[in-house]
């Protein structure tokens, strides 16, 4: 395990202020984090490193007992990025799962059980990926539930959550049947993996192998009202939605800088041919920083229920993943055949930047919801 990356009692879960939080995510990224990163790419799972950001704050700035700070929250999130994708999207997986304990309302989830989730000390993620989806029409919810006495029992399967393993959780959500087989409405809930649920491997991916990425099958899990996150799960699901999809904008981000990065990186050596490229680092340094600052003004309100907040947040997260493609593309083609070998970072990058895009939701789902929204703002 690491030690504790902490350098004061300044840093403790009731100190956790902006520039200490800020400090020590820093020295985490630029230290045992980055020389990690590609054994997490390749299957290495990193919960000392994530249990270290906890501890540092990383984990629970975003929430409202810590003062809803999503912007350190999104910068911490990016700061990881840049030296290592996967662990940002394990940090995105794990402060969505604590925003849905936080908003759910019930004590049961909201009290120690989220103080111990925002430091660091347990581990969930979302199993979100399907609902999403099916919220958009995009496939079936893929999660069945039954109501019984004192809750439900859920059926299904998800083919891959992220962010878990025997012992730890995630929210997830399930449509609740009628006696017809018709959905009625569907309910959220925090899946606790322990022995009532089968934890399936995945097919071996390109990249992102640390991000404990499992099938999850369910057969008759029985949810009461201590895991209970909303009943009905639509509106919870539209009020948290901009926060969710605004968190992942770090990881777009990050994985950005840290292309920018190895651009920069050989400009001493290859500067005087990289010149006729597209995409300099110059060029992307100033889309990324302009991305920053439109997200740090989205940041200051993340609950807003509006259709112009909303379009403004599908629009700066399309932005980051098309700022991550781009720049890793374009480290691969500053660095050259260095840039080509298996083990260096902007092969890693090509891969993190992929997954960004097509992580839920996916570049391709974030313009058919603003197509939508810019169709009922702009009927025919």
């Amino acid at each position: 395990m690491m030690e504790s990356v902490l350098i004061s009692d300044d840093a403790r879960v009731d100190r956790w202020t902006d520039d200490v939080v800020a400090e020590n995510v820093e020295r985490i990224s630029r230290g045992p984090l980055k020389a990690v990163a590609a054994r997490i790419d390749k299957g290495h799972y990193p919960l000392d490193i994530m249990a270290a950001l906890g501890e540092a704050g990383a984990l629970g700035v975003h929430l409202e007992r810590h003062g809803a700070r999503f912007g350190l929250a999104i910068d911490a999130m990016q700061s990881a990025s840049r030296a290592c994708g996967s662990t940002g999207f394990l940090m995105w997986s794990h402060d969505v799962c604590g925003l849905y304990l936080e908003q759910s309302g019930n004590s049961h989830l909201s009290g120690s059980r989220l103080d111990a989730h925002a430091e660091g000390k347990t581990f969930g993620g979302t199993a979100l990926s399907n609902p999403m989806k099916a919220f958009s029409g995009i496939e079936p919810m893929m999660l069945r539930a039954t109501r019984v006495s004192g809750g439900y029992r859920i059926n299904g399967t998800l083919p891959w959550v992220s962010h878990i393993a025997a012992g730890q959780y995630c929210g997830a959500i399930a449509a609740v049947l009628r006696d017809d087989g018709s959905t009625s409405h569907e309910v959220m809930f925090l899946l606790d993996c322990d022995e009532r649920v089968e934890l399936r491997p995945c097919p071996v991916f390109s990249g992102m192998e640390g991000t404990s990425t499992w099938g999850v099958r369910l057969h008759d899990y029985f949810v009461g009202e201590a895991q209970m996150i909303a009943d009905p799960a639509r509106p919870f699901i539209a009020r948290i939605r901009p926060a969710f999809i605004l968190l992942q904008v770090g990881m777009a981000l990050g994985v950005a800088q840290g292309a920018i990065d190895s651009s920069v990186e050989v400009e001493p050596m290859l500067g005087h041919v990289n010149r006729y490229l597209n995409d300099r680092p110059d060029e992307l340094r100033a889309e990324l920083d302009d991305a920053v600052r439109q997200t740090r003004v989205l940041a200051h309100t993340p609950y807003d229920g509006s259709k112009d907040y909303l379009l403004d947040v599908l629009d700066v997260r399309a932005r980051g993943s098309e700022l991550a493609l781009r720049a890793a593309q374009a480290s691969l083609l500053h660095q050259g055949a260095r840039g080509y070998l298996m083990s260096a970072a902007p092969q890693r990058r090509i891969r993190e930047s992929h997954f960004v895009a097509i992580v839920t939701p996916a570049l391709k789902h974030l313009r058919l919801e603003m197509a939508r929204l810019c169709k009922e703002e702009f009927p025919a």
